[in-house]
């Protein structure tokens, strides 16, 4: 069985930068402080599907 992964997208400019794996037992989307390329700086980056 193959692992469904999402992607984490820049709330300031929209990109999807980063692929996680998805875990069954997350029941909230994921945020996380990631460094954006387009930015260039760390933002805040919310699990999409």
């Amino acid at each position: 069985m193959a692992v469904k992964k999402v992607s984490l997208a820049c709330t300031i400019c929209g990109t999807r930068n980063y692929m996680i794996a998805k875990k069954a037992d997350r029941t909230v989307r994921l945020e996380v402080k990631k460094f954006c390329k387009i930015c260039g700086k760390h933002t805040l980056h919310k699990e999409s599907m």
